[in-house]
């Protein structure tokens, strides 16, 4: 009977520790995201393709600053109207393109990162950039949440987009 007992006991953990593994990786791999990757920018900092076309249109308010961060080719195919390219947010010389370029505005002034090179779990570029935004104490950067990329999210969506430039 003891015996019995001790493998129900034993079966038990087991069970229980292979249920549970799923949830504990899930959980390690999104707190343990790189302090650069798209992961790591937290939700109340991204803003929604609607939304971000929205305050476009909406002539009262003052319009953010749009800084692609990606790369120069995607923003000669098609870009945000009104936005700058500040240069690849993952390599050194984009980073310092982009401080050149925020050098003179104030730091409560709303500013937009966008890329859309690839899905977003895998974009090298916006997380370096909005880190270094918010090392500059930037207070109002937001980024443009693109769940698989411009082309789809943004421009096939119908969203205003400068094409060829």
């Amino acid at each position: 009977m003891r015996r019995k007992l001790f493998r129900l006991i034993v079966l038990i953990a087991v069970a229980g520790w292979i249920v549970s593994m799923p949830a504990a990786t899930a959980a390690q791999s999104s707190s343990s995201a790189p302090a650069t990757s798209a992961l790591s920018i937290p939700e109340s900092s991204l803003i929604q393709p609607e939304e971000l076309a929205r305050r476009l249109k909406s002539a009262g308010k003052e319009k953010p600053l749009i800084l692609q961060v990606g790369s120069r080719v995607m923003f000669a195919q098609a870009h945000i109207p009104g936005s700058e390219y500040a240069g690849p947010g993952s390599q050194a010389s984009g980073i310092q393109s982009m401080e050149t370029m925020v050098a003179t505005i104030p730091k409560d002034r709303p500013i937009v990162l966008y890329c859309g090179c690839c899905p977003w779990n895998r974009c090298p570029n916006v997380g370096p950039a909005y880190k270094r935004l918010q090392e500059l104490a930037f207070t109002h950067v937001q980024v443009l949440y693109l769940a698989n990329n411009f082309g789809d999210d943004w421009v096939n969506k119908g969203y205003p987009a400068v094409k060829g430039k």
